[in-house]
C-alpha cells in the first residue's frame, strides 16, 4: 500500500526510548514506526536530518479568549501560538466573555473555534447554575469543568459549599476532571482589604494579596472537596512548596488528584518582578526561590503531573498602570513553554523522559485524550520536531499570539520546536504556519 506521509532519517521518541527509525502517516495517524527499508512507499516523503520527533505537546491551561474579548486573542492567532509552540492540542478555559457555562455556550464557542484552529482544541466549562445542565454540558463534549474558588465565574458560587459538592459530584458521574484555581477567596479579599486601606497598589501589594497562605488553604480546600466528592480534582498553576506538599499528601492516600505547574513558577522568582515590571504581573503571582528550587526539584521526582503554560493574553495598555488594582494578571506562554523545557533538559535539570511525561502523556491520561499524547501505531499523528540543540533568542515581537510581550523577552534557549504536524498533516514548518485556519480539530471524545 501507499501511505500519505513518511518521515524519513528521524530519531523518534517511544514509550520504550528514543530510537533511530523512520514513521509512516496514513489517514491522520501513526502507520508504522520501523527502519526506512521495512516502510511502506508513501506520496510524500520528508527527511528530517536525524531531528528528534516527539508526541505533540497538551496544553491543558490556555485562554484562546476569541467571541467579545478578541482583542486579546482569537481563535486563529491563538492556536497559530500553539503550532508555534509545538503544541498540537490545547485545552480552552471557559472565563470568557460571555462565560462559557452552558451546553449551549459550550456549542457556539465550539462552532466559531471550528473554523478558526489550526490545532485541535478541546473545551473546560464553567458549572452552570442549574445542577441538571451539568450532564448536557458534559454530552455537548466539554472535556472538563473549571471553578475558582476565590470568586465566582459562572453559575455557582464557590462560597456554597453544598452546591458545591453537589455539582462535583455530578461532574464525577460524567467522569470529567474538574479544574480548580485554589485561593482561599476569603482571605484574598481582606489582604486586598486590608492592602488598599493602607494605601497600597504596587506591583508587590499583589504579591502580599495573593500570598502563599491564600493558595494553601485554597489547596487544602480542594482536596476536602475531592474527598468529599470522589471527583478527580486538578488543582491549575501551583506555585508553593507547601502547596505542592499538600497534594502530595493526598494523593499517596489515595485521592484522586492532579496538578500543574507552569513554567514561569518553575523559572522565575518574584525578584524578577524588579527587572520586567508589571509584565511579570500573574495569578498566582512569582514566588520564593526557595519555592521555585523545590518545584524544580520535585518536577525532576515526577511529582507534577503536568506543566502548563497558562496562556493568558492581554493587551500591553491592560498591562500597565499606575496602581496595580488597575493591571491584568496574566502573560502568554504557548510559544515559549517547550523551548524552556527544552533548555532545562539541556542545562541537565530534567530529561526527555520528564518533558514527554508532562507535556503530553499525563495531560492525555488525565482529560481522557484518547490515542493523544504518545507515538505509537494507531496513534494521532500529532508531533512535533524539534532541534535539540538549536541556541536562540525570545523575541516576542515574532510571536503569532497577538500579545507580544514576554518576561522571557531576551532569554537565550536551547532547543527549538521546527515543525508541528497536527492529525499527521505538516501546519507549522520553520515558525511558518502552513495550514488553512479550520484544519484542527474540535475535540470532543
Amino acid at each position: 500500500m501507499t501511505v500519505d506521509l513518511v518521515l524519513r532519517d528521524a530519531k523518534i521518541y517511544l514509550p520504550s526510548g528514543i530510537v533511530e527509525a523512520g514513521l509512516a502517516i496514513e489517514d491522520g495517524r501513526i502507520f508504522k514506526v520501523a527502519k526506512e527499508s521495512n516502510l511502506p512507499s508513501a506520496s510524500e516523503k520528508m527527511d528530517l536530518n536525524g531531528m528528534l520527533v516527539l508526541p505533540g505537546v497538551i496544553d491543558v491551561h490556555v485562554h484562546l479568549r476569541d467571541q467579545e474579548l478578541s482583542y486579546k486573542e482569537d481563535f486563529y492567532t491563538g492556536t497559530c501560538a500553539a503550532a508555534n509552540g509545538g503544541v498540537t492540542l490545547v485545552i480552552d478555559m471557559p472565563n470568557n466573555k460571555p462565560v462559557t457555562m452552558t451546553s449551549a455556550a459550550l456549542k457556539e464557542r465550539m462552532d466559531l473555534a471550528s473554523r478558526r484552529i489550526v490545532v485541535n482544541v478541546a473545551f473546560y466549562s464553567a458549572f452552570p447554575r442549574e445542577i441538571s445542565e451539568i450532564r448536557r454540558i458534559a454530552n455537548a463534549g466539554a472535556k472538563a469543568f473549571k471553578i475558582f474558588l476565590s470568586h465566582t465565574v459562572g453559575g455557582l458560587d464557590p462560597n456554597n459549599e453544598k452546591s458545591v459538592i453537589e455539582a462535583f459530584m455530578e461532574a464525577a458521574k460524567s467522569n470529567l476532571p474538574i479544574a480548580v484555581h485554589a485561593e482561599d477567596g476569603l482571605l484574598l479579599q481582606e489582604n486586598i482589604k486590608s492592602l488598599r486601606l493602607e494605601g497600597r497598589d504596587d506591583l508587590y501589594a499583589f504579591s502580599e494579596a495573593h500570598s502563599p497562605e491564600v493558595e494553601v488553604r485554597g489547596i487544602r480546600r480542594a482536596m476536602k472537596l475531592a474527598r468529599e466528592s470522589c471527583a478527580h480534582v486538578h488543582v491549575c498553576h501551583v506555585s508553593t512548596a507547601d502547596g505542592l506538599r499538600i497534594i502530595s499528601k493526598a494523593k499517596s492516600s489515595g485521592l484522586p488528584v492532579s496538578c500543574e505547574v507552569t513554567p514561569h513558577h518553575l523559572l522565575l522568582s518574584e525578584e524578577y518582578v524588579d527587572k520586567v515590571g508589571s509584565i511579570a504581573l500573574i495569578n498566582p503571582p512569582l514566588r520564593s526561590r526557595e519555592d521555585v528550587l523545590y518545584l524544580q526539584r520535585a518536577l525532576k521526582e515526577g511529582l507534577i503531573d503536568i506543566v502548563a503554560s497558562d496562556h493568558a493574553p492581554h493587551t500591553l495598555k491592560e498591562k500597565e498602570g499606575s496602581s496595580v488594582w488597575d493591571i491584568s494578571a496574566g502573560m502568554v506562554g504557548l510559544e515559549t513553554m517547550l523551548p524552556l523545557m527544552l533548555t532545562m533538559f539541556n542545562r541537565g535539570q530534567i530529561s526527555i523522559q520528564t518533558i514527554v511525561k508532562v507535556l503530553a502523556e499525563k495531560p492525555s491520561k488525565i482529560f481522557r485524550l484518547k490515542d493523544r499524547g504518545v507515538i505509537r501505531e494507531g496513534a494521532y499523528a500529532d508531533l512535533v520536531v524539534v532541534d535539540i540543540k538549536r541556541e536562540w533568542v525570545i523575541d516576542p515581537s515574532e510571536f503569532y499570539s497577538k500579545a507580544k510581550f514576554s518576561p522571557f523577552e531576551g532569554w537565550v534557549v536551547k532547543g527549538k520546536p521546527v515543525k508541528t504536524f497536527v492529525n499527521g498533516v505538516l501546519s507549522m514548518d520553520e515558525c511558518e504556519i502552513v495550514v488553512k485556519p479550520g484544519h484542527g480539530k474540535i475535540i470532543v471524545n
